[in-house]
Formats: C-alpha cells, sequence, structure tokens
C-alpha cells in the first residue's frame, strides 16, 4: 500500500520540493497551505491532495489530519515545514506577531504530530520530520521570534523521539541555514535596501560571510535529505537535529 505524507506550507519553496520529492518517490501527498491558488496548482502536478489551512488556528490542525484520513486513509510521514520571518528589535517586536510565529512554528508542529500520532502508532511505523533552521542552534539579532519557535521545535523532536521509538516512529529535525526560497529572496530584497547594497553584496558579504561553502542552499538538497529520513535507509536515524549549513557553525 502507497505511504501518505502531509507536508505544511507545499505551495512554494521547501515544502513543494518536499512534495514533489516524496511524490516522485510514490508517497501520495498532502499539500497544505494557505495559499489556495499555488497549492492547487502543487497538488495538481503531483497529484496530490490539496488542503487550504491556516495552521495558526488549532482547530485546522485537527481539520488537517482528518483531511488526509479521509482522503488516503492512512498517515505514514508528516512534514512540518510552514514557516514565515519577521524582522525586528526584541523592544520593538509585536506581541501579535510573537504569538502568531509561535503557533504557526511550534504549537502546530505539536498538535499535528499529536493527532497523527495514534494512526502512526496503529501502523507501528512512522516519519515526522520537523523542519527547523540554523536559527534553531544559533542566534541572531532581530530575530527572537524565529529564533525562539525553531529552538523549541527542536525541544519537541527529541521529547517525541523518545516516545516515538518503541513504535516504529522516528522523529528529526533539519536545521538549514538559508535555503533559495521565497523567504529568503524576501531578506535579501531588504538587507539590499537596508544596507543601500545591490543583492549579490549582500549574499557574498551577509549571507554567506560566515560560511566554509559560499552558495545559497537549494530546496532540492533539503528535500532529498527528507526522502532519506522517510525511508528504510534512515530507520535507525531518531531525535537527531541535521546541520545542513555550508559549515557555517563548524567555527
Amino acid at each position: 500500500m502507497k505511504k501518505c505524507a502531509i507536508v505544511t506550507g507545499a505551495a512554494s519553496g521547501i515544502g513543494r520540493s518536499v512534495a514533489e520529492t516524496l511524490a516522485r518517490d510514490g508517497v501520495r501527498v498532502v499539500v497544505a497551505d494557505r495559499d489556495e491558488e499555488k497549492g492547487l496548482a502543487v497538488a495538481r502536478e503531483i497529484s496530490g491532495h490539496f488542503v487550504n489551512v491556516d495552521l495558526s488556528k488549532r482547530e485546522a490542525c485537527h481539520h488537517l489530519v482528518d483531511a488526509a484520513m479521509r482522503e488516503f486513509g492512512r498517515i505514514d510521514i508528516l512534514v512540518n515545514n510552514a514557516g514565515f520571518q519577521h524582522v525586528s528589535p526584541l523592544e520593538d517586536f509585536p506581541e501579535d506577531k510573537w504569538d502568531q510565529m509561535l503557533s504557526v512554528m511550534l504549537t502546530a508542529p505539536f498538535l499535528l504530530t499529536k493527532y497523527a500520532w495514534p494512526h502512526m502508532k496503529s501502523q507501528g511505523w512512522g516519519r515526522v520530520v520537523n523542519i527547523s533552521s540554523i536559527h534553531g542552534k544559533v542566534a541572531s539579532p532581530n530575530k527572537i521570534g524565529y529564533t525562539s519557535a525553531k529552538h523549541g521545535l527542536i525541544g519537541l523532536t527529541r521529547a517525541a523521539a523518545l516516545e516515538g521509538g518503541a513504535h516504529g516512529i522516528t522523529v528529526n529535525a533539519l536545521c538549514p541555514a538559508y535555503v533559495r526560497t521565497p523567504l529568503v529572496e524576501g531578506q535579501i530584497a531588504d538587507q539590499a535596501r537596508a544596507h543601500k547594497i545591490p543583492e549579490d553584496e549582500v549574499v557574498e558579504k551577509i549571507l554567506l560571510k560566515s560560511a566554509a561553502i559560499k552558495k545559497i542552499i537549494e530546496p532540492e538538497e533539503i528535500a532529498n535529505l527528507v526522502l532519506f529520513l522517510c525511508s528504510d535507509g534512515g530507520a535507525s536515524v531518531t531525535g537527531a537535529s541535521w546541520t545542513i549549513d555550508c559549515g557555517w557553525t563548524a567555527q
């Protein structure tokens, strides 16, 4: 029987690449996103199922899992990828933005894992992959909401991994540095305006300044690691937070 995956934030960027990669491997994919137009396009492309969902709403998380079960009758893989960035000094950081960031990037992964968990346990097999960030391991100024949520996601990963081991469920986190996504492209444009320099200089002098490999990571690189963790080859890997940062934190 074909496996089923839920991928959040799957209309673009890392999520889209993960959805496409899993589908090519024969997995049926639930494409979850707020962007209906792009999400439907991805679902049609991969013969998946689209669910329009606002993950800042708790009831929406339950709806997403229920929708996957109605459509495919099982949940084998959960990829918690949805997220967004807000850059602001701590003293000016909007409190509502803090609440929204933690809801989407920490509470939603907890709730989706909680709701998918019984289905994975009943099968004796499951894979949860949380897309954290290098900011789940180190901090940067003016990114307190994002950094806090991504640090918390690694804690969730480790705790869930300890509970899932006896039931054939693995839980891992990926911690990439700058990936070529709409989110990062927006940051490059913002930094270029703020520093009054060309965007290619932003990439060279700011984003990749501390990286050993001077490149923006491609979404497909992240998707390929997700695929490995969801394969039989990744069966013994759990509770790990995989650093994919071109050597940025090796110093």
